[in-house]
């Protein structure tokens, strides 16, 4: 057994508003009546679905100009990252979308992670191209420009290395002899 309803607002899985939708009678009465996330669809209430169709087409142009704008301003960033780079440039790490997604907020963009579309982490210096889903309808073009960067070399690491011990120190061979005395008498 199902019913018709009318939905009030976007429903993942099911919907958005104005839409009218069957779904099983508990559902309907338990979910979606009390949080005000859908109506009954009777014929007085069918009237307004051309009320909620406007607001629908409202919210959707503004959500479209919205995305346009944030789309316009994420085409002219570019972003900037720093790899270390071994002898063999070799890579020591990568750029990945968490990274991008903390420099975009970091330059007042709130972007999800999830719309960076990259394929693959970015190992290689250069100038890479990815691309951001904002919308469904608007995408935007992001420019990162990824520089390599030589690790530090210390002067210990190029002669011979200075062994340390962690812990206590090692005890010369009178104070090792002294100590056995000392456990042979107790």
């Amino acid at each position: 057994m199902v019913v018709e309803i009318i939905l009030n607002e976007k429903v993942e899985g099911l919907g958005v508003e104005a839409d009218i939708v069957k779904v099983r009678p508990g559902y309907a009465r338990n979910f979606l009546f009390p949080r005000g996330m859908a109506a009954p669809a009777t014929s007085a209430s069918k009237k307004q679905v051309e009320l909620l169709n406007k607001k629908r087409a409202q919210r959707e142009a503004q959500e479209m100009n919205d995305a346009q704008e944030q789309a316009n301003k994420l085409s002219k960033v570019k972003l900037n990252f720093t790899l270390l780079v071994g002898e063999r440039d070799k890579a020591f790490g990568s750029v990945t979308v968490q990274d991008i997604a903390d420099k975009l907020k970091a330059a007042g963009f709130d972007i999800d992670k999830k719309k960076i579309e990259l394929p693959k982490p970015i190992k290689t210096a250069g100038e890479h191209e990815l691309i951001i889903k904002i919308h469904s309808e608007v995408v935007a073009k992001l420019k990162l420009i990824v520089e390599s960067a030589a690790p530090e070399k210390s002067e210990e690491s190029t002669g011979k290395e200075k062994r340390t011990y962690k812990g206590k120190a090692k005890a010369s061979s009178d104070e090792k002899s002294s100590s056995d005395e000392k456990k042979s008498k107790k």
